[in-house]
């Protein structure tokens, strides 16, 4: 049986991991100005930092609508048996609802809320390709994600409370008093929504390599299959060595697997932000 396994473009996968597995990425829209964009496509994150700088205002993310998906569902259908659709958190954005409606006009069509956002999703779309690859039914894949969507750990932690706040998820007050200490929060996905976690104060190298010890140093609840290093392309890259270094340290994984944040994160977390992502046992 051939299975296609597709997701929304918040899963933040690389392109190499989406080729090598044969995974279809369908685009969410961003909204600059007048414009409504296709995320990865017709916009990037730099395109969105820029508008921000110039003061025109913020860019806002926008749902897929039940026809992208019948579209995307039809289209999978005509070369595969099924497929298994991954979403955003449900928590985030009406992409999942749309894309259960567009399912249930269909047969074979799997619809899953990851209750994630980024590789928190990525993690459940890579595990369900390699079942894919490997044989299994869908019914087989769809009952160990399943039981996978608990497990999955995601965390970020962000320079600046300015995105946040201009797309109306923080409070004015709340961003200068943070911008004012130098803290640098990290959000934290649980059950599908996102909550602010420990706040660290200092410059960011600093803050994020001790945000990795405090997530991965004397646990042992954590799956070391594989772990993500997600992060936005603003963040500096000897930044990003130094936490595959400090996870290399803290843990050993089999994987350890660097991605940039699409539009949909940066949007939100701005130009500099990092998080590690991984399954607990």
């Amino acid at each position: 049986m051939k299975i296609a396994i597709t997701s929304d473009s918040t899963c933040d996968l690389s392109k190499e991991l989406i080729e090598k597995y044969d995974i279809k990425i369908i685009p969410l829209y961003i909204n600059k100005g007048s414009e409504s964009l296709r995320d990865g496509l017709e916009i990037t994150p730099n395109d969105i930092f820029e508008y921000v700088d110039s003061g025109a205002g913020v860019c806002q993310t926008s749902a897929l609508n039940m026809v992208d998906y019948t579209e995307l569902f039809e289209e999978r259908l005509q070369s595969y048996d099924a497929v298994i659709h991954f979403n955003i958190s449900s928590g985030f954005s009406s992409c999942h609802a749309n894309a259960r409606l567009a399912a249930e006009e269909l047969e074979n069509v799997y619809v899953i809320d990851t209750l994630n956002l980024s590789t928190g999703s990525g993690h459940l779309v890579l595990d369900a390709a390699i079942m894919a690859q490997e044989g299994k039914t869908p019914e087989e894949i769809v009952a160990v994600i399943n039981g996978e969507i608990p497990k999955v750990e995601s965390s970020f932690v962000i320079d600046t409370l300015k995105y946040l706040h201009k797309g109306g998820r923080c409070s004015a007050l709340t961003a200068l008093g943070a911008n004012l200490l130098k803290l640098k929060p990290c959000i934290e996905v649980k059950d599908g929504k996102m909550d602010v976690g420990k706040k660290y104060r200092g410059n960011f190298k600093t803050v994020i390599l001790q945000y990795v010890r405090d997530r991965l140093v004397g646990r042992e609840d954590i799956d070391s299959r594989r772990i993500f290093i997600t992060y936005a392309i603003g963040t500096p890259e000897e930044v990003v060595d130094a936490v595959e270094a400090e996870v290399r340290a803290c843990m050993e994984f089999d994987e350890v697997i660097r991605t940039k944040a699409g539009c949909t994160i940066s949007n939100h977390c701005g130009p500099v932000c990092l998080g590690i992502l991984f399954f607990r046992k």
